[in-house]
């Protein structure tokens, strides 16, 4: 299930006193939403809010790439050996004419002339998943995408494939789509555009997210600044990346 089941709303007393003591209450009265009401929940604030208590849900991997069988450019191959195998071998003109060409580890070894153990093959990683953080008391439920890496595949040259796939997670990303899912109607919730030019519409700039039963899609630009956002707070929100790890185990 994609969806946390969320309790009964909290009151209006108790809930404004868990956001009077968030960091993400303390702008409040300085922040470009002053339309809307004094205590309105402010999404990009409260994920990187660290004194919310926030939970992982359903961490899951959607694709998982980790071969030594996808073909690499010629170049890729040669940049790879050692120093002194590259000086007895140097480019000739005929191999700067094959610097781009996608092949097998063994196919450039045959073409530079030396034994394929030579030349060794990196690991082929890409990772995609998604999860849910969740908050009880802002009856919020917001899910998140993440990878390795924006390229198709990231090459990483270990022994193992389980040090390949550690390695390549340590610098995991967030990207795509963001969906939001809000049950309290007794509280604002909106996000805003904080980084908006002056010429962005008010009602561009500030999108106010109604309670819901179900997910909604954020329009992309307030999803691009939530993961920037994200992104430069990452290290001050250890539960992500404990949570995609331990997924990954």
């Amino acid at each position: 299930m994609d969806s946390p089941t969320l309790p009964t709303p909290l009151s209006n007393d108790n809930l404004n006193d868990h956001l009077a003591a968030s960091s993400a209450a303390e702008t409040r009265t300085e922040h470009p939403a002053q339309s809307l009401p004094p205590n309105s929940v402010i999404l990009a604030e409260a994920l990187t809010d660290s004194s919310i208590h926030w939970q992982i849900h359903n961490c899951k991997v959607s694709k998982k790439t980790v071969t030594q069988e996808l073909p690499l450019p010629f170049l890729y191959h040669y940049d790879s050996l050692d120093d002194a195998i590259k000086q007895a071998n140097p480019l000739t003109p005929a191999l700067l004419a094959q610097f781009n060409r996608p092949m097998s580890a063994s196919e450039a070894a045959q073409l530079i002339g030396i034994e394929a153990a030579l030349i060794t093959s990196p690991w082929h990683i890409k990772v995609i998943g998604s999860l849910v953080v969740f908050s009880e008391a802002l009856q919020l439920a917001v899910r998140l995408h993440w990878t390795n890496t924006g390229k198709d595949t990231e090459q990483i040259y270990t022994k193992e494939a389980v040090d390949a796939l550690s390695t390549a997670l340590k610098d995991w990303q967030f990207f795509g789509r963001i969906d939001v899912l809000y049950k309290n109607d007794k509280q604002t919730l909106a996000s805003v555009l904080e980084d908006a030019d002056s010429q962005t519409a008010a009602n561009e700039r500030i999108l106010p997210i109604a309670a819901s039963a179900e997910y909604q899609l954020l329009p992309a630009p307030h999803a691009l600044e939530i993961i920037a956002r994200l992104e430069a707070d990452k290290t001050d929100l250890p539960w992500f990346g404990k949570a995609i790890l331990e997924r990954l185990a």
